[in-house]
């Protein structure tokens, strides 16, 4: 991690650096509060106008303090929050279309994509991915849209394997394309895969994604599984009325397969009629299964996992909770996203943004990127808004965004 340690040294050691950065700083942020999400009323930019001279002010002294300190792990002041939280997991959006349309997700009539021109291109990718990985980013998501139609897609997972520093590169699919493409995706470097299966009964299934498709997803699931990826994560979002009766079928997977089935709380987003009826929180689902496998016990979770995780004693696979409505996670958060048009997101629920596109086609330096992303990072809040709060908000659709 010498890169980080020099770059901040180079930012903050020189003559004058100090005026330089925060003319730079107050310059960019103006613009990037600007192209924050149209939902945004005057006030709230005021007020995020108001957070971010803050957070840089902030986000200067962490930088400093993190120079003079040799007790701890270097880690890039860039990607460090205000609650000290370092942020080493980046999900990047490769495209915001997609061969489905799942309930959850998106609206029935689908959405306005953004123009090709406007979406960041795969020099684009790359360049970010490079810049969060010198940074001290180990591990790289890339989710879409499904990132599998993109047909660049293994180009990109080549070159990223080649990011001296990154350690993980996973992808979340629909699993539609993935048994078809899923060698070449091992040979080019993909580490981990989570697909998503939210009914195993097919008509069911096509009620969800309002597609065809269930066998297709099934025969990806059964060749990852041969492949040697373990665990394969399956991701089901979990809806009243609709699949919550599923949960045992689904539990009853990791018997015999090497799967972590992850049920997922009902999200709000812009488009997908959420209810808090529909949603089926984790407790109730933990109930549930319990009734069926009393002697479930809990596994030991990471400092950063979202998945809360559990195992039925005998079972090859195991069961993850996540619960990001009901018991949110975000004093361990980790994870910045970048949409397909170049956003970054530091929440997922915020409706903040900060094209990162828009300064890297100004002819930015690396330098003067960092600083914009700095000054996002340095506003992240402790954490998301409760779920009522949460269901008011503007947002983008899930599928503009990189679920």
């Amino acid at each position: 991690m010498a890169a980080p340690v020099s770059m901040c040294c180079r930012l903050f050691d020189r003559n004058g650096a100090l005026t330089r950065v925060r003319k730079l700083f107050a310059r960019r942020v103006n613009r990037s509060i600007a192209r924050s999400c149209s939902g945004a009323t005057h006030e709230e930019n005021e007020v995020e106008l108001t957070d971010s001279t803050i957070a840089g002010s902030n986000f200067k002294t962490r930088a400093t303090q993190r120079l003079r300190d040799d007790s701890i792990l270097p880690f890039s002041a860039f990607l460090t929050d205000n609650f000290g939280r370092r942020h080493n997991y980046l999900r990047i959006s490769l495209t915001e279309k997609c061969n489905f349309r799942c309930q959850y997700c998106m609206p029935e009539e689908g959405v306005k994509l953004t123009p090709r021109g406007q979406l960041l291109s795969t020099s684009e990718v790359l360049t970010l991915a490079r810049l969060f990985v010198q940074e001290g980013v180990d591990k790289i998501r890339l989710t879409g849209g499904e990132p599998l139609i993109r047909p660049d897609v293994l180009h990109i997972i080549t070159q990223l394997r080649k990011l001296e520093g990154l350690k993980t590169i996973a992808v979340t699919t629909n699993g539609m394309n993935l048994a078809r493409l899923l060698p070449n995706l091992k040979e080019a470097g993909l580490d981990l895969i989570n697909i998503s299966l939210d009914s195993l009964v097919p008509a069911k299934f096509e009620f969800i994604v309002r597609r065809k498709g269930f066998h297709k997803v099934m025969e990806g699931i059964e060749k990852a599984i041969e492949l040697g990826y373990s665990p394969v994560k399956i991701n089901c979002v979990v809806m009243r009325g609709l699949n919550e009766d599923e949960l045992l079928d689904f539990a009853a997977l990791t018997e015999k397969k090497p799967l972590e089935v992850r049920f997922i709380e009902y999200m709000p987003f812009d488009g997908n009629k959420w209810n808090f009826k529909k949603m089926v929180s984790y407790q109730e689902m933990l109930d549930r299964i319990r009734q069926k496998w009393p002697d479930l016990e809990m596994l030991q979770a990471g400092q950063t996992d979202t998945a809360k995780t559990f195992k039925v004693p005998g079972f090859k696979g195991q069961l993850g909770f996540i619960t990001s409505m009901s018991d949110h996670f975000c004093g361990s958060c980790n994870r910045l996203r970048i949409t397909a048009d170049g956003n970054l997101k530091v929440c997922l629920f915020g409706n903040s943004e900060v094209s990162l596109r828009d300064v890297l086609r100004s002819g930015a330096s690396d330098e003067e990127l960092l600083q914009i992303i700095g000054a996002a990072v340095g506003r992240k809040k402790k954490q998301h808004a409760g779920m009522f709060s949460i269901s008011q908000m503007k947002n983008r659709p899930m599928i503009l965004i990189g679920g």
